[in-house]
């Protein structure tokens, strides 16, 4: 065969499989996030959060998953974590604050972001990060799968079943509305239309088993919600008179239909914005 040939065989066999993802500067940046084809490990300059202490109605929640990572940071063992329940309740906003908390005595904890989408890369991401020289939260969010969506398969082996298993620097944070990760209306297709129902359900929901720890969201009241807003009324200073500001808090709930920590903040941010604040 001509050396041309063999040139040729050798490019085609590179775009078939691309050579390994480049380390980035895993001291450069607290956060990255996983981009697939090409594979790379992006730094976030600044990551979207808020300060833990503005994070009222989850105090459980927060707790746990805070002396979790405090134990992974530390270098014990830890569970994967998967964050579940009610819309805008604060689930992906306590992953990223509790990593921000944990920085300060744990500078080389890392914040990993991948796309619910690019779970079929996620054995070229664990490669990489299991060379890594620091720990990392793996985390995804709003992570969920459709009656015909067979990545969930991938993401099975690697939380908590294969050869290699997970790498000891990595943890897995997911959160998701649903505890199953799936609708509830494919499980019970899956019950009314299997030969063997009780194995075709538990191969579905075997994939939140792998998550160590559930912490569950739920609506929040309506002293919650407003807790939640004078905490970021004092937090970036903003005077308001406080029955004027319950009033019309209400009122706001009230045309949104809905009561959680999303619509607080969305409800600040018109508050803020009506008084010159710049958040």
């Amino acid at each position: 065969m001509s050396e041309d040939a063999l040139t040729r065989i050798a490019a085609a066999l590179d775009r078939i499989a691309p050579p390994p993802a480049p380390a980035p500067d895993w001291h450069g940046a607290t956060a990255f996030v996983w981009h697939a084809a090409p594979d790379r490990l992006s730094p976030v300059p600044q990551v979207n959060r808020v300060d833990l202490s503005l994070l009222h109605g989850v105090d459980r929640s927060r707790d746990t998953l805070m002396a979790n990572t405090a134990r992974f940071a530390g270098g014990f063992a830890a569970n994967n974590a998967l964050l579940w329940g009610a819309r805008g309740m604060g689930k992906s906003s306590l992953v990223k604050a509790v990593h921000a908390a944990c920085l300060a005595d744990a500078p080389d904890l890392k914040l990993v972001e991948v796309q619910r989408e690019d779970l079929a890369s996620i054995g070229r991401l664990l490669l990489l990060l299991r060379a890594a020289p620091v720990q990392v939260i793996l985390f995804c969010d709003d992570l969920s799968f459709s009656h015909d969506d067979q990545q969930y398969k991938s993401l099975k082996a690697v939380l908590d079943g294969g050869v290699e298993g997970r790498p000891e620097n990595v943890i897995f944070y997911a959160t998701s509305n649903r505890r199953h990760l799936m609708p509830r209306d494919m499980i019970e297709n899956e019950r009314s239309t299997a030969i063997n129902p009780s194995e075709a359900v538990e191969e579905k929901v075997s994939l939140s088993d792998r998550f160590g720890l559930w912490l569950g969201f739920h609506p929040c009241s309506q002293d919650e919600y407003l807790t939640m807003i004078r905490g970021y009324c004092a937090a970036y200073g903003v005077a308001v008179e406080d029955s004027a500001m319950v009033a019309e808090a209400i009122e706001w709930q009230r045309t949104r239909g809905a009561r959680s920590g999303r619509v607080a903040w969305q409800f600040f941010n018109d508050l803020a914005g009506r008084h010159g604040v710049a958040l």
